[in-house]
């Protein structure tokens, strides 16, 4: 699969990012009232965020089923992710904007936690990380081209045993942090040393997590077990299209499966009209995309998918200091707002392409380097490195 191949998928992350970041404008540029004005139609934070999960469920799985390879699956993701998320979280803590506990962090698993995180937008890396576990999990036991089953079956789930799924069962305290700070470590150090039955069992074992742990606090995003399950089903639908792609997964069984996560997402929302409209953006923007991903994509969502991981991380930053600069900026004239605004965003576009270029890439490289030489050894003694799967 060539990078050209994959453009498409590229911009649709950067297009999300922008609309994540115009979204955390939008109250101080639009003002208030505008902004819940839109917001009463369609959740565009939502539509951002979505949009993320049907790319990464696409790509997650093509990743895995690439390199053949758990470990060099782990070293790739570890390399990918927690360099920028720590330096973003030391970012945060210079400001003067820490939120969470330390274990809740090192897990990434802030939201099942009920934690706010450094950065508010930490709560979806959660559901990244338990489905990276959940994903590893089921390619160890080969179950991993059921996709269909799992998102219809995740969705469903969520929509008929919803309203009877505890939403705090294990809480939120240290005690709970450490317990799944340490199953993360067994899972993906299992992993990384073979072990990938073992580990797998103990990554599809996190499914229980959002089920019975949704909304342990009040500081937590979703509201509850059930949406927690929908976001998942989510992330499963972008591999249910992934498979229906390549061929994996016929088209009739992809649509039913596709239909029921996009059916029970409306169905189990109390606000039955915003998240109609928000999934059908979603299900429209991701099918615009991926009918014309043979096409070069505009350089503009080229650059904003290379830099998207860094400004979802960063930009909320960037407007807490755009915001101590010019305190009460929703209440100043218009041509003030607007330029402010798009200043916040140059400022944001920058300081996620500085820190992509010096944490992001160097670290992805650095990771590459270790990944070819775990597997050279392996490769020199006649083994298949991804044999043990």
């Amino acid at each position: 699969m060539t990078q050209r191949r994959l453009g498409w998928l590229d911009a649709l992350r950067g297009y999300a990012a922008l609309v994540v970041v115009c979204f955390h404008l939008s109250p101080s540029v639009l003002g208030p009232d505008r902004h819940m004005a839109i917001y009463r139609h369609i959740d565009l934070g939502k539509y951002g965020v979505l949009l993320f999960f049907l790319v990464s469920g696409y790509v997650i799985p093509l990743s895995l089923e690439r390199h053949g390879s758990l470990r060099r699956f782990f070293l790739g993701r570890l390399f990918r992710i927690y360099p920028a998320y720590l330096a973003t979280i030391g970012a945060a803590a210079l400001l003067g904007a820490w939120h969470g506990g330390l274990l809740a962090h090192a897990g990434m698993l802030l939201d099942p936690l009920g934690q706010r995180g450094a950065v508010r937008v930490f709560w979806t890396l959660s559901y990244e990380m338990i489905f990276y576990l959940v994903v590893a999990g089921l390619f160890a036991w080969r179950l991993h081209r059921h996709s269909a089953w799992w998102a219809g079956g995740l969705a469903l789930t969520a929509l008929v045993l919803g309203p009877v799924l505890p939403d705090g069962l294990l809480g939120s305290g240290r005690t709970v942090a450490a317990a799944l700070l340490l199953a993360i470590g067994a899972s993906v150090g299992g992993h990384l040393a073979g072990r990938h039955r073992i580990a797998g069992a103990a990554g599809i074992a996190f499914l229980l997590l959002p089920a019975l742990n949704g909304h342990p606090t009040a500081q937590s995003t979703v509201a509850g077990s059930r949406q927690a399950l929908l976001l998942l089903a989510v992330l499963f639908a972008g591999t249910v299209v992934y498979r229906a792609q390549h061929g994996g997964l016929g088209r009739r069984p992809a649509a039913v499966a596709l239909t029921v996560v996009a059916a029970a997402l409306v169905l189990a929302q109390p606000a039955h009209a915003i998240w109609a409209a928000t999934v059908a953006a979603v299900a429209g923007t991701f099918a615009v995309a991926f009918a014309v991903r043979h096409r070069p994509m505009p350089r503009l969502l080229r650059f904003l998918g290379t830099v998207s991981y860094s400004l979802y991380l960063t930009h909320v930053l960037v407007l807490l200091v755009v915001g101590r600069m010019l305190p009460g900026l929703a209440d100043r004239p218009v041509p003030v707002r607007l330029a402010a605004g798009l200043a916040a965003l140059a400022l944001a576009l920058a300081v996620a392409w500085t820190a992509y270029r010096t944490i992001e890439r160097p670290a992805q490289r650095l990771g590459r380097r270790i990944a070819i030489e775990r597997a050279a050894p392996r490769t020199r003694r006649g083994e298949n490195v991804g044999a043990s799967v």
